[in-house]
């Protein structure tokens, strides 16, 4: 196993010998996971629920760094780094210890995770971090993308993991394990929008109320369109059905949903995961861009971005 570090880095002196540590630090990002659509099938016996989700990622993200050296170490930083939790149950850690498990003699380093995500937010912020370490780590020791054990390791740290691996537009089933290839679609321009309140996961499926071995039918699986507004379309006929609960815990969401379907422009609004960030998908750029910023002026207090979809 990597040797547990503390995740306080400790000062260091400028010398030629850092300056060249600095010249090699590995960067990545790690993208919102925003879901266009999420149909809950069931619930397994064992508690478990089964999704079909149509999964993209934002051009918003956190951005995780490595710079190689002895042992492990985290440092989290940014404008919602207080929102994080304790360094120790941070998912990049565990991405780092889960693939050293699958890699003897795996190198490692000190990560610095600029958190700029909301937490607990349907964005898949935790998952989407443990992704980028786990490319960062791949990078470093040499480990192609498509390595199983990669895959293994994103699996072990968590259900949305593995899409985040490598974040590109999929069809997401079951528990989160069971990825489509990626997916052929053209890029959205959208706005994203959170209240500023947290929504655990758990309580959400909670509400839900499916009890274990409850089955639900399924979704017609077709092509996506390649066409922007024939896409459009699609989407606003599918449905996330973790929104009805979210809002029972949330009523946030509802006042969140009712300003973006407002906005000039908006063809879909609708929340992402299982909250309480939401999207609102707009035609043009300038559109989704005008629709943030007085979104923004009339709300200061909530987190509003524009950004593109894909």
């Amino acid at each position: 196993m990597i040797a547990r570090l503390s995740s306080r880095p400790g000062r260091r002196k400028r010398t030629g010998k850092s300056a060249a540590r600095r010249s090699r630090i590995l960067t990545e990002t790690a993208p919102a996971k925003v879901n266009l659509t999420l149909a809950v099938l069931g619930r397994r016996a064992d508690g478990y629920h089964l999704l079909d989700s149509l999964v993209v990622f934002a051009g918003e993200a956190d951005r995780l760094t490595l710079a190689p050296g002895p042992g492990l170490a985290l440092a989290v930083r940014g404008a919602t780094a207080a929102d994080a939790g304790a360094t120790s149950d941070n998912l990049v850690l565990k991405a780092a210890h889960a693939l050293a498990d699958e890699v003897p003699g795996l190198k490692a380093g000190r990560f610095a995770l600029d958190k700029r995500l909301p937490v607990a937010a349907g964005l898949g912020g935790g998952s989407s971090d443990a992704g980028a370490a786990l490319r960062l780590l791949a990078r470093l020791n040499r480990i192609a993308p498509g390595d199983p054990r990669l895959v293994r390791a994103a699996r072990r740290v968590g259900a949305d993991v593995p899409v985040c691996l490598d974040p590109r537009p999929r069809r997401m089933r079951g528990i989160g394990e069971k990825l489509s290839e990626s997916l052929a679609m053209p890029k959205l321009n959208g706005v994203l929008v959170n209240p500023g309140v947290a929504v655990p996961t758990k309580d959400v499926f909670a509400k839900l109320g499916l009890p274990a071995g409850r089955k639900r039918r399924a979704p017609a699986v077709r092509a996506l369109p390649r066409d922007t507004s024939e896409l459009l379309d699609y989407l606003t006929r599918q449905d996330n059905d973790l929104e009805p609960p979210a809002i029972a815990i949330a009523p946030a969401v509802a006042r969140v949903l009712e300003a973006l379907r407002k906005q000039t422009g908006c063809r879909l609004a609708r929340m992402s995961g299982s909250g309480a960030t939401c999207f609102g998908l707009f035609g043009t750029a300038r559109a989704a861009k005008a629709a943030a910023k007085q979104l923004s002026a009339r709300h200061p207090r909530w987190w509003v971005k524009a950004t593109t979809l894909g």
